[in-house]
């Protein structure tokens, strides 16, 4: 997996100590490209630290359930994805304008004690990432695209067809995931889908899902 400069082939090549972003239904995946608006005290220090060392952080979602820690903080998520900062733009009024690019997934073992003002974890990361997904080969392309073209169709939405034509089957499984417009436990399912190929029918899926309830809703608008 490359990453900007860095290259990541091996489970070594990954720390086992993260800094971790919490944030509701943002989804990051390996590969992946995730621009972020950074303004809050403790998270512009948190990238401060990254540039620092490692460029590398872990977004990852609150716990889906609500659950809060005692001092008020929600609960994370067991699974998350490593990003890597390549690029940072200063915006002149305090905050960072960051693309992060996926690498691989994590899992959360231990969150840490830390007197950082920013949350760290110890992480198990998912080294299959770092290879290529032999499961992509086995994605239903058609019945993907067909699922997202309904989509913006019911939507009055349009997509750079010729660009996703292009994509390779990792890409636009990934690209679409991250894209979606779906809320947070979907965004972890895809997230947590073992393999491309399943994600690809999760992602259908859900996407089927929608639609049929956006068909509901018209039609009870019409009685």
């Amino acid at each position: 997996m490359q990453a900007g400069n860095a290259h990541y082939r091996l489970d070594s090549d990954l720390p086992t100590t993260l800094a971790v972003f919490p944030l509701t239904a943002a989804l990051l995946l390996p590969g992946g490209r995730m621009p972020l608006n950074i303004f809050e005290p403790r998270y512009l220090q948190m990238i401060d630290d990254a540039m620092a060392g490692s460029r590398l952080i872990g977004m990852i979602q609150p716990s889906l359930d609500g659950t809060l820690r005692p001092d008020g903080e929600p609960a994370l998520c067991p699974v998350g994805c490593i990003g890597r900062i390549t690029s940072l733009a200063e915006t002149g009024d305090g905050r960072y304008l960051i693309s992060l690019q996926g690498v691989c997934r994590f899992r959360v073992t231990q969150e840490l004690v830390v007197k950082t003002p920013f949350r760290q974890c110890k992480i198990a990361s998912f080294a299959a990432d770092l290879g290529e997904d032999k499961a992509g080969a086995e994605v239903d392309r058609p019945a993907l695209l067909k699922a997202f073209r309904t989509y913006l169709q019911a939507n009055e939405l349009e997509a750079d067809w010729e660009s996703v034509s292009r994509a390779d089957n990792a890409i636009l499984v990934n690209a679409l995931s991250m894209m979606a417009p779906y809320g947070a436990a979907e965004k972890q399912a895809l997230l947590e889908a073992p393999d491309l190929k399943t994600r690809a029918e999760t992602l259908i899926a859900i996407t089927e899902m929608a639609l049929a309830r956006e068909n509901e809703d018209f039609g009870s608008s019409l009685q």
